[in-house]
């Protein structure tokens, strides 16, 4: 978020006014955003956060939302299992784009509170090789690695959406973008939210 400006927030409260930035405010509603690339400073924070909510209370929600393209699958590894193992059930919401990664956390929300706004993209393919070089022999380490994580994260897909295998590398060789509809269909959300009706005037 380098560069961008973060609204302040004022609560009144018993003891006067007490100012946040707009992201502390959210958490204590426990709001947690996942804007941007996923990369290791952001999950250090989601996952920061997702610990800190679950040791205030074990039992209430955490709500995610997320926008965001993707990134490093190590460190989106970070933030699935942190998830995966807090007491406390984590909700998921799409904001905008779901891609790669920001898919991965997305279908990983509690079953029955995965969630897209209705004009959300939701975007996968199969893990990319980045900076491949070097020998022969690197080549071939990097290769399993990738093979590896591909095979991992179909497990993961499969797990959460009930898609065969069969399917999920078929789809997700390539470039496969879906409409909220579409990835409710595929498993990866449960619900499109709708827009709430405006009050007549």
């Amino acid at each position: 978020m380098s560069g961008l400006i973060v609204p302040t927030v004022l609560e009144t409260t018993g003891r006067g006014e007490r100012a946040y930035d707009i992201y502390s405010r959210l958490l204590k509603d426990r709001i947690v955003m996942v804007n941007g690339p996923i990369e290791d400073t952001l999950a250090n924070l989601v996952v920061a956060q997702l610990l800190y909510l679950a040791a205030e209370d074990s039992k209430r929600e955490i709500n995610m939302y997320i926008n965001s393209p993707g990134g490093s699958i190590y460190a989106g590894l970070g933030i699935y299992d942190t998830m995966r193992v807090l007491p406390c059930p984590v909700a998921t919401t799409c904001v905008g784009f779901s891609a790669s990664f920001g898919t991965i956390l997305l279908l990983a929300g509690e079953k029955g509170k995965r969630y897209a706004m209705p004009h959300s993209r939701i975007h996968m393919h199969q893990p990319l090789q980045n900076g491949g070089g070097g020998q022969a022999s690197d080549i071939e380490i990097q290769a399993r690695e990738i093979v590896h994580l591909r095979d991992e994260l179909h497990g993961i897909i499969h797990q959460h959406t009930g898609q065969s295998l069969e399917r999920i590398r078929h789809d997700f060789d390539r470039d496969y973008y879906m409409s909220a509809k579409e990835a409710k269909e595929f498993g990866i959300i449960d619900e499109v939210l709708t827009f709430a009706e405006k009050p007549q005037e």
